[in-house]
């Protein structure tokens, strides 16, 4: 495994290089909820937003490939004023295990915060430990009670303040960060 060979590429939804993380997106889902959201399933979750959510200024859509292939990804959209919404972070399920998420997180929370964001919102599964162990561990907060049975929840919110990735404004520069109104 040589991950000097990752790189991300800036792209959309629509991009063929995205289908691998979003057909196993829906099997992994489907695998783990069946129709417990949806009669549809999966697809119609991954289907809610259109692409164009992901599209800056406002959004982003990063796939991680190596050596030509897709092996992880994530992007986010707006929540609200000054926060990013994180959705769809995967990496392939034979190379888990690698540090490919935390990867996919540290960046969309870079570009996150490139793009004027100060706090990160997402959501993961209650059958998803690993995603809530991958968040906990990387500094988000649970916005549920963690030692409850996940079971009792739909998704599990967590949040992120993310402010300090911000760039150090310069005296006549517009502000970049937006938190809740107030102008850094």
């Amino acid at each position: 495994m040589n991950d000097m060979s990752d790189t991300f590429l800036y792209t959309s939804p629509l991009d063929p290089r995205a289908k691998p993380l979003i057909d196993e997106l829906i099997h992994e889902y489907d695998s783990r909820y069946g129709n417990y959201f949806n009669a549809e399933g999966a697809a119609a979750e991954l289907n809610r937003y259109p692409p164009e959510a992901f599209a800056p200024p406002h959004g982003n859509f990063l796939l991680l490939v190596r050596d030509g292939e897709t092996i992880g990804g994530g992007a986010f959209k707006n929540y609200d004023e000054g926060t990013a919404e994180f959705k769809r972070i995967w990496t392939r399920s034979d190379l888990r295990r690698q540090g490919l998420a935390r990867k996919v997180l540290v960046e969309l929370e870079a570009q996150a915060a490139r793009q004027g964001y100060g706090r990160i919102y997402l959501t993961t599964g209650f059958r998803q430990p690993e995603a809530v162990g991958l968040y906990l561990n990387y500094g988000y907060t649970a916005l549920f009670d963690t030692s409850a049975d996940p079971e009792i929840y739909k998704s599990l919110p967590f949040e992120k303040n993310i402010t300090h990735l911000a760039e150090p404004a310069h005296e006549d520069a517009e502000p970049r960060l937006r938190v809740a109104g107030a102008n850094f």
